[in-house]
């Protein structure tokens, strides 16, 4: 027999040929080797077979603590990420998971660790961290345009004659 990469077949359909070789006749330890797992989930998925059925074959869902906001609240806080930080109190324009975490425990009564929610927007697909340009409240955009369209020329020139003399 053949050895079929892992990533070929998805967790169930693997255990499906694995309990459907097994029944027509193949040996576990063959089977194992054919579909790269171990003998031992081999023999698991086949006693779970003949316990459940096909049910027995399903794969679990995804184990872990639940989360500590739902997913309404989850929704809010992302919306709140849409809007200006000055207008829930904070004196700058910046965004930041201290701040979150703060209004989080203020309107929701949730603790929330701000390492957490450091990443928590991006992995929520709405942003990524980043920190606002700082521009001189003095800056004239219109000038620096004049600049670069006038007198950079000038310079650029000069330069560049004064590197072939």
């Amino acid at each position: 027999m053949f050895s079929l990469p892992r990533m070929a077949l998805a967790p169930q359909q693997r255990r499906r040929m694995a309990v459907a070789l097994t029944l027509d006749g193949e040996a576990p330890e063959q089977v194992a080797d054919v579909l790269d797992v171990s003998e031992r989930s081999v023999w698991r998925w086949l006693g779970a077979f003949r316990a459940q059925g096909d049910a027995g074959l399903l794969t679990r869902p995804g184990q872990g603590r639940p989360p500590k906001l739902s997913d309404a609240q989850a929704r809010q806080v992302l919306n709140w990420l849409g809007q200006s930080p000055c207008s829930f109190g904070f004196v700058t324009e910046r965004w930041t998971a201290p701040r979150v975490a703060l209004l989080i425990a203020r309107h929701f009564d949730v603790q929330m660790n701000h390492r957490y929610l450091n990443d928590w927007p991006w992995r929520h697909g709405r942003i990524t961290p980043q920190v606002p340009e700082r521009r001189a409240r003095e800056r004239d955009e219109g000038a620096i345009r004049r600049w670069i369209d006038e007198r950079w020329p000038l310079i650029k020139k000069r330069r560049c004659n004064a590197a072939r003399a």
